[in-house]
């Protein structure tokens, strides 16, 4: 006699696979930009999780007995979701960080426009880093570590098991110092661009100070910094790509 008994458990395992997947999707970059339409990151977040679910429901147990039980684990994917999305989203900053510092020794600071990564004005150069950032992504299939993160996040964080708070704010910590240090070392050629640049004009105008200094060097440093970053480019770009990787890989096993 076929039965449907297995209905209920396959739904939950469902929930609870897409409430983590879903979570992360929402955040993490390449997968989840604000550039996307939310329904095409809901039809992402289904698909994978149709696809992920049975791989990982082994690691899911009996549907809980009590209503608080079962909101706790759901809570507790959310939860999990949430970090991993956050932690990737992170990396990206790294990003904006060191477009921001470009832009400022390149006298562009003022220079905005909309960031469809962000959703919100944003400092010219930082937005095509990122929009650039995003891209590579795709075209190195580094967005297959971000899906093998997902699958290998069961591993790290056990469904049903206590949320590792003290761990969660270890890594949230390591994310930020690390994002901002890559930031800052693919901006250090442009600091110290700056630094000389800045420093030779102040040297000149001390010798000629009857010469209005800023309306000459104000193009030359634009025209200095352009021509610094299309030389520049490759190498800054390549060495965001290792290290979003190798952050990534924190969660891959």
């Amino acid at each position: 006699m076929i039965t449907i008994d297995f209905l209920p458990q396959t739904a939950f395992t469902f929930m609870l696979v897409f409430s983590r997947l879903a979570a992360m999707i929402m955040l993490m970059p390449a997968l989840g930009e604000a550039s996307i339409p939310a329904q095409v990151r809901l039809m992402l977040a289904l698909l994978l999780s149709f696809v992920m679910m049975p791989l990982v429901a082994g690691s899911y147990g009996a549907i809980p007995a009590t209503v608080p039980g079962l909101v706790f684990i759901v809570c507790s994917e959310i939860a999990v979701g949430l970090f991993i999305g956050t932690a990737a989203r992170l990396i990206m900053s790294a990003l904006h960080v060191a477009g921001n510092i470009i832009a400022a020794q390149m006298s562009l600071s003022f220079a905005m426009n909309v960031d469809p990564s962000q959703g919100q004005q944003g400092v010219l150069i930082a937005n095509f880093l990122s929009l650039l950032g995003v891209t590579l992504i795709f075209a190195t299939n580094l967005d297959h570590v971000l899906i093998a993160a997902m699958r290998d996040s069961y591993e790290l964080f056990k469904p049903g098991e206590p949320i590792p708070v003290g761990d969660f704010l270890a890594m949230a910590v390591k994310m930020v110092s690390g994002s901002f240090r890559l930031g800052l070392q693919l901006a250090a050629p442009f600091l110290v661009f700056g630094l000389i640049f800045y420093l030779g004009i102040g040297i000149l105008s001390r010798l000629m100070p009857q010469i209005q200094i800023f309306f000459i060097a104000m193009p030359a440093n634009i025209a200095l910094g352009f021509i610094l970053l299309l030389l520049l480019l490759g190498a800054l770009m390549t060495w965001f790509l290792q290290g979003f990787e190798q952050y990534i890989s924190m969660f891959v096993g």
